[in-house]
């Protein structure tokens, strides 16, 4: 707080005033369904990476471990733990980060969908309603202003250890369809775009995965691989052209089909994303129909239909 207190003739005080009780910590930001999550870093003894058909066989398991440095974790899905997803384990090629934390002689491994990075947070107290919410100790605020919920880790290992979770969304295909679906990336900084065209997509029978930008796009393609992407191309810290330009420069990611979706129309826009490899350039606003057509296309060229 700051305080300004004048006298003519005298001068002016500034008084300001710091709070002594913040607490700073380091944390990972990490993803888990749709949602952001601070995880303290002296909490996790690792991470590592599985494939997703080593996820499929050992979440059929009734009490699925997984085996690290000698040591047994109890293998969970944090955001069905946090009752707020499922995994969806439905992209052959992918793999998702799994989080090695222990509390005590307790240890669960926890599979995420996406490791955003370490930062340094500032812990903020949560509201009455909030601190009652088991697995949850505070929240920060980050740079572009929103609030992400600092995971208790000792109380999430509670939670979870000795529990068994039912996963029905990744039974057997048999059973489930959805190991078949086509996935779809959608990368656009309007969180209005991403909501309207993954819903349009999910009630077409895609898998959707989005970002809000090029750069949180490259985090998430380190672990998923989508059957193709709608890109835009007005973004903050990494536009859609640098984002093209990074996946057709990537022997792992240069196959996947991208179509760009923009309100720049320009001939010189559409060159340069031609020249850059896209396969597709559309114009703002478009029709659900010419969107699916596109797509449909585009895949069946691509010989991914």
């Amino acid at each position: 707080m700051l305080s300004i207190d004048s006298t003519q003739g005298k001068g002016t005080m500034f008084t300001v005033r710091l709070p002594y009780t913040m607490a700073i910590n380091q944390a990972l930001l990490i993803q888990t369904g749709d949602e952001l999550y601070a995880v303290p870093l002296a909490s996790i003894e690792g991470i590592v990476r599985l494939p997703i058909e080593e996820l499929k066989l050992r979440y059929v398991e009734t009490n699925p471990i997984y085996e690290y440095a000698a040591n047994e974790y109890e293998l969970k899905h944090l955001g069905t733990l946090l009752g707020i997803s499922r995994p969806l384990l439905t992209n052959k090629h992918g793999v998702y980060p799994v989080l090695l934390v222990r509390s005590g002689e307790r240890r669960v491994a926890f599979q995420i969908e996406g490791l955003i990075g370490s930062r340094e947070v500032v812990v903020k107290p949560v509201g009455p309603q909030i601190s009652k919410v088991r697995g949850i100790s505070g929240a920060t605020i980050l740079g572009d202003g929103r609030v992400v919920l600092i995971l208790d880790v000792a109380g999430l290992v509670r939670m979870g250890s000795g529990v068994q979770l039912a996963f029905t969304s990744i039974d057997s295909e048999e059973n489930s369809g959805e190991n078949d679906l086509v996935s779809v990336m959608v990368v656009d900084d309007s969180i209005t775009i991403r909501k309207v065209t993954s819903r349009m997509l999910e009630r077409n029978n895609f898998t959707v995965f989005t970002a809000k930008d090029g750069m949180d796009a490259v985090n998430q393609l380190q672990e998923n691989k989508p059957d193709l992407m709608l890109l835009d191309i007005e973004m903050p810290r990494m536009d859609g052209y640098e984002l093209a330009t990074h996946v057709r420069n990537n022997d792992r990611l240069k196959d996947i089909p991208i179509i760009m979706i923009t309100s720049r129309t320009g001939d010189k826009h559409r060159q340069r994303a031609m020249e850059i490899g896209v396969n597709k350039y559309l114009g703002k606003p478009y029709q659900e129909t010419d969107l699916l057509e596109n797509i449909n296309e585009t895949l069946r060229q691509a010989g991914r239909l």
